[in-house]
């Protein structure tokens, strides 16, 4: 609970900072949680508006933003994105987003100045605050028993964007329970302790609703599991279940 008073307490100083200084002011990358305590603020009289941003539409870490209601200039978030690749691809071994993100964070790097790991055929894309960029660039040479190297991506319309796959089945109702286990090949009951224990966001806000109706293009997150947006109903079946699509962020 201190935790989250304090993380309060920042985000109203940034707000705050903006304010009375008419500045842009920005958070680090916020995890799922962190946005949804920060959309609890009530900020909105308080002549700052808040923006998130992590390098992509469906990004999951994001920077706030806290912006001066009398300001006109385009933020600019202090981001960039990393390509780390093996040096020699033959010879590499098969990286997982785990072992991506192991690596920087045992370079002493605070997991709040990462976003986002993309993950790429033989490479993975970091998103990292803007202040790290150098840092990881010439130190991080090995993960695992693989050499690699790190280049910037100089260009925002050179930013990665997530793959997904399509995926489609029936349901017995469109709930959120059904169609979480329906997007990760599992039963309803084995969803309830993520729903119940706050491990689920839609639309990186927390739900705690197994029953919580969805909308057309809601993005789902499951902490733990994964991240997929909810497509659309088709039609009802014979049987009354519900066909419905998906589409899964590899």
């Amino acid at each position: 609970m201190e935790k989250d008073v304090l993380f309060k307490k920042r985000m109203t100083e940034l707000s705050k900072k903006a304010y009375y200084r008419g500045i842009l002011t920005f958070s680090d990358f916020l995890d799922l949680n962190e946005q949804t305590m920060l959309q609890s603020l009530s900020l909105k009289d308080t002549g700052v508006s808040v923006k998130l941003w992590g390098g992509y539409e469906t990004a999951e870490r994001q920077m706030a933003a806290f912006v001066p209601d009398a300001f006109c200039c385009e933020e600019d978030y202090p981001l960039s994105c990393l390509r780390i690749q093996p040096l020699n691809r033959k010879f590499s071994d098969k990286l997982t987003h785990r072992d991506y993100l192991g690596a920087i964070l045992n370079l002493g790097i605070d997991r709040s100045k990462i976003g986002d790991i993309l993950m790429e055929a033989e490479s993975a894309c970091v998103f990292c605050h803007t202040s790290m960029c150098d840092f990881l660039i010439e130190e991080i040479c090995r993960i695992r028993h693989t050499s690699v190297k790190a280049e910037r991506i100089t260009e925002i319309t050179d930013f990665p964007v997530p793959r997904r796959e399509e995926l489609s089945g029936t349901v017995a109702s469109p709930r959120l329970d059904s169609i979480i286990a329906l997007a990760f090949g599992t039963s309803r009951s084995s969803i309830l302790p993520f729903i119940e224990g706050g491990k689920v966001f839609v639309n990186g806000r927390n739900v705690v609703s197994n029953g919580y109706a969805l909308k057309d293009g809601d993005i789902i997150s499951v902490r733990g599991k994964g991240k997929f947006q909810f497509g659309t109903v088709t039609n009802k079946t014979k049987k009354d279940r519900y066909h419905v699509v998906l589409y899964k962020y590899c």
